[in-house]
């Protein structure tokens, strides 16, 4: 049985260090081998392989680009009528990806557009998705990239986001039906949606090519104050087999 292997989400931990290549060394610093980062698009994809290179750090995971936060998007992945600029994001994030020697990619869903009903909305949505995810699913391969789908809790963090349950992110996967398509899976995300972490693990971990962590409401580390009992999960996974990355 294979222990954890952990990597620190530099969009998260560091807050007080600017910029991603100090990010990087404080990382190096503390430990770690391995780290993720949501968007490294502010710097140039050299200088942040060279960062990381020099700090011993992997990179194993990044976000494709979010769109225009300033009209409050969050990914672009079923979004109607942003079609191309999900595939500008994609072509951007695999250049970065190749750059850094990062071997996924998390693939954005987005949010519902803005004044529009979820219910009404969510069959164009999701035709839009698997589109993309298909279109994704080939560049990807060409690659050897393979990108991954995070549903987001929509009761506090993202109330407008599109993909918020790992049975709807799974169902999706199964449409698709791409190898190189996993499901990541935030057990923060996970606990607040739909709870039943033991059974949610167990049935949906053949499917799951990355886990990120935090505790539950705070989103903190898993040490601070809260709802989860991590030293059982962290036992579950290893018990389950998961040789992935815990971020």
């Amino acid at each position: 049985m294979a222990p954890l292997r952990f990597s620190a989400n530099l969009s998260w931990l560091f807050p007080e260090l600017p910029g991603l290549p100090a990010r990087l060394r404080a990382a190096g610093s503390s430990g770690f081998e391995a780290v993720e980062v949501a968007w490294p698009y502010a710097e140039p994809p050299e200088a942040l392989a060279s960062a990381a290179r020099e700090a011993g750090l992997r990179l194993v995971l990044i976000n494709t680009p979010p769109g225009d936060q300033e009209k409050g998007e969050m990914g672009l992945g079923a979004v109607p009528g942003r079609q191309a600029a999900f595939r500008e994001g994609l072509e951007q994030a695999v250049r970065y990806a190749k750059a850094l020697g990062c071997p996924r990619i998390h693939l954005m869903a987005g949010r519902v557009p803005q004044g529009a009903d979820r219910i009404a909305v969510k069959a164009e949505m999701e035709i839009v998705f698997l589109e993309n995810l298909r279109h994704a699913a080939g560049v990807l391969a060409e690659e050897n990239l393979v990108g991954l789908l995070e549903p987001i809790n929509t009761r506090i963090t993202d109330p407008q986001y599109f993909l918020d349950t790992p049975q709807q992110a799974a169902a999706i996967l199964q449409k698709v039906g791409r190898p190189n398509l996993q499901l990541q899976m935030d057990i923060f995300h996970w606990q607040i949606m739909d709870g039943n972490l033991t059974g949610n693990i167990q049935e949906f971990l053949p499917i799951v090519g990355h886990v990120q962590v935090a505790q539950v409401p705070g989103r903190g580390e898993p040490s601070s104050p809260g709802e989860l009992n991590f030293p059982y999960l962290f036992q579950l996974l290893e018990d389950e087999g998961y040789k992935g990355f815990v971020g």
